[in-house]
This record gives C-alpha cells, sequence and structure tokens, in this order.
C-alpha cells in the first residue's frame, strides 16, 4: 500500500514538472517564430524600401586606357630612364635613340633648303638679265629695220642709175666701162639689201628667243616669294621632317602614370611602332561592372554608383557615374563565342559590361590598380 502511494507521488510530481516545461517551450517557439516573422517583414519592408532600389554586382574590375610607348623612328637605343612600377609624368623622358643618323640627315635637309633658296634668287636675277636682253634684242631689230632701209634707199639708186645708163648706152652717151660700173653698183646694192634683210629677220628671230626664254622664267615667278616657292615649300617640308626625327629620337611619356610591361633594353634596335612600354594612367581608372541581365531593367546612363574596393575593405567607398554600357555581352565578344545552335543547349544567363567613372579626388586618396575586384551598388531610385 505504501509503494502505490509512493508512485502515485512521483507521477503527481513529473505530471506537474511537465506542464512548466511545456509551457516554456511553447513560449520559445512562439518567441522563434515572432522573431522570424519580425525579420520576414523587415526583409520585405527593406526590399520594398532600399532593396528594389539598388542593383549589386561583385563581379566588377578596375581598368584604365593604358598608354602604348612606341618609337617613332628607328634606331639602336642609348638610354633606357626609366623602370617597371616607377611613376612619370607627361612629357618625362623614357628612352633615348642613337640620334646622329638624325643629325646628319638634318644637315642635308638644312643644305638643301639653302639650295633652293639661291636657286629662286638666281631665278629672279635671271629674269631681270632676260628682260634685258629683250630690250637689247629690240634695240637690235631697230638698227637692223635702218639698215634695211639705208640698204633698201642704196639699191633703189642704183636700180634707177643702171635703167638710165642702159637707156642711154644704145646712143653713145654712155660709154661701157660706165654701165658695167652701174650694173655692178646694183649688183652690190641687192646683196646690201639682201643681207639687211637677212639681218632684220635674225634679229627678230633672236628677239623671239629672248622673249621665250623671258616668259618661260617669268612662269617660275609669278606669284610666288621666296617663301611660297615650291621648290623652296618641298625643302621646308624635308628640314621640318628631319627635325621632328631628330625630336623623336627622345620618347617621352604621353601621360602622367605608373610604367608597366617595359621590353627596352640599351642597344635594342627600335623599329618604329614597336611597343616598349606601358603607361597605366592611375589618376584615371574606370570600372567595369558585369550585371545580370535580369538586374538592368532599370539601370540608365549617369545613375550614382558606390563601389567598395577589395583592397581597402568597406571602410573606403567610392562614389562614380554609370558612362555607359557595352555594345554586347562578354560570351558575345569572347575569343570563341558561345554556339547556341544545338540541340543540348542550356540557357545561361548573361552578364553586360557596364563603364562606371571614378572620382579622381577619391582615387588620389586612395590609388587602385588595374584588375583589382570591386562591388558594385548602383542607386536605381531616380528612375
Amino acid at each position: 500500500m505504501a509503494e502505490a502511494d509512493t508512485t502515485i507521488h512521483a507521477d503527481a510530481t513529473s505530471s506537474d514538472a511537465a506542464a512548466p516545461n511545456s509551457g516554456l517551450r511553447k513560449k520559445l517557439f512562439i518567441g522563434i517564430g515572432g522573431a522570424v516573422l519580425i525579420a520576414g517583414l523587415g526583409f520585405a519592408a527593406w526590399q520594398a524600401l532600399v532593396g528594389s532600389n539598388h542593383v549589386t554586382t561583385d563581379n566588377a574590375y578596375v581598368g584604365a586606357y593604358s598608354a602604348s610607348v612606341t618609337p617613332m623612328v628607328s634606331g639602336q637605343v642609348s638610354q633606357v630612364l626609366v623602370t617597371d612600377t616607377q611613376a612619370v609624368h607627361r612629357g618625362d623622358i623614357l628612352v633615348r635613340i642613337d640620334d646622329r643618323d638624325a643629325r646628319i640627315a638634318l644637315a642635308q635637309a638644312q643644305g638643301d633648303l639653302v639650295k633652293a633658296q639661291r636657286q629662286f634668287g638666281q631665278t629672279s636675277a635671271t629674269g631681270s638679265a632676260l628682260a634685258a636682253q629683250v630690250k637689247a634684242r629690240g634695240a637690235e631689230i631697230t638698227s637692223a629695220q635702218a639698215q634695211l632701209d639705208s640698204a633698201q634707199a642704196a639699191f633703189d639708186k642704183a636700180r634707177i642709175d643702171l635703167e638710165r645708163r642702159r637707156k642711154l648706152a644704145p646712143s653713145g652717151a654712155v660709154s661701157a666701162d660706165e654701165l658695167t660700173i652701174a650694173t655692178n653698183s646694183f649688183a652690190a646694192a641687192k646683196a646690201s639689201l639682201d643681207l639687211a634683210r637677212a639681218g632684220v629677220a635674225q634679229a627678230n628671230s633672236t628677239r623671239s628667243a629672248a622673249s621665250g626664254d623671258f616668259a618661260a622664267n617669268q612662269a617660275l615667278l609669278t606669284g610666288t616669294t621666296m617663301a611660297t616657292n615650291p621648290d623652296v615649300i618641298v625643302a621646308q617640308a624635308k628640314l621640318d621632317k628631319a627635325k621632328l626625327d631628330l625630336e623623336r629620337t627622345v620618347i617621352r611619356a604621353p601621360v602622367d602614370g605608373v610604367i608597366a610591361k617595359r621590353s627596352v633594353q640599351v642597344g635594342q634596335r627600335l623599329a618604329a611602332g614597336d611597343t616598349v612600354m606601358m603607361i597605366v594612367p592611375v589618376a584615371n581608372l574606370y570600372v567595369d561592372a558585369n550585371f545580370k541581365e535580369g538586374q538592368l531593367g532599370k539601370v540608365k546612363d549617369g545613375q550614382p554608383v558606390e563601389l567598395i574596393s577589395d583592397l581597402y575593405g568597406s571602410g573606403v567607398v567610392y562614389h562614380g557615374k554609370i558612362a555607359g554600357f557595352s555594345g554586347g555581352t562578354g560570351s558575345s565578344f569572347a575569343l570563341i563565342p558561345a554556339q547556341n545552335a544545338t540541340g543540348n543547349w542550356i540557357k545561361v544567363v548573361q552578364r553586360l559590361p557596364i563603364r562606371v567613372t571614378l572620382d579622381p579626388r577619391e582615387l588620389a586618396a586612395h590609388p587602385l590598380r588595374v584588375g583589382l575586384s570591386m562591388d558594385a551598388d548602383v542607386d536605381v531610385s531616380g528612375n
């Protein structure tokens, strides 16, 4: 009987202990459910008010418009003044090429220019001389014409005298000697007349030749000066090119930045167009953020972007703006584009690169390098 009482008492005690535990468990479940509900409501509210206004990706990388340094003239490298990772400024000397050939070419071009200028001066002087010759040939024509007139007069007199003596010869009034003398005088006058006519023709021909030479000379000079003469212009252009080639034996930095991929050594023979190094403009970097195609419905040019670099962590936030969208997805520009026209095609979500510009002041305060990873967050609330 005592054992039965003890058993009944133990069962009652167990029931009394189970009742509070059950209530505690119930309260715990209710609390957890309430916390989950509150968290769900909070997330829904955040998604409605904040999350739906932001598009994020961690597939973003720093890029830059790197400058290729190439020589414009060929030659042997005499000096290399920079190394990889060295910071340079625009205009700094990077490489020197042996300039002795360029100096010789410059001296030759200078001589050619002086020669062309002297030839123009000689042509100008020749024009004055030819003008004087034309004038002199005109005087010769006048003299020859005067001689022709004199010869014509002498011929006419000799002809008349001969005709008169011939008429008187039959009557015996004129001797045979006088007739012979008159005949000879007529022949001499005729020869002098022919000679005078030939002299006039020669004088005219000489003047025509002098006039032609003068016209040809004037054609070279008309409308031109020493500076505008074609031969002088060509020689001047060659001189300018020689000067430029000499300047190009000194290779300078085209932009501010950091030297990368230097491949030139002293003594190396360079050809025009060879790439000798790169310059990365670290003060003008950008970010290419690759967003999934389903994220881009509200993304537009000019929207603000916040970016975080793995280099500095969340303590440093960069601010930028969307500058533009790529013309195609990354896979469309791949070396071997995906071929989806097959029977076993599987849809793959594509990503479109978006260019984001960065604030230069923030870059100066916290420098980045090409290829670093970034997290990008686009604020689309302005839509």
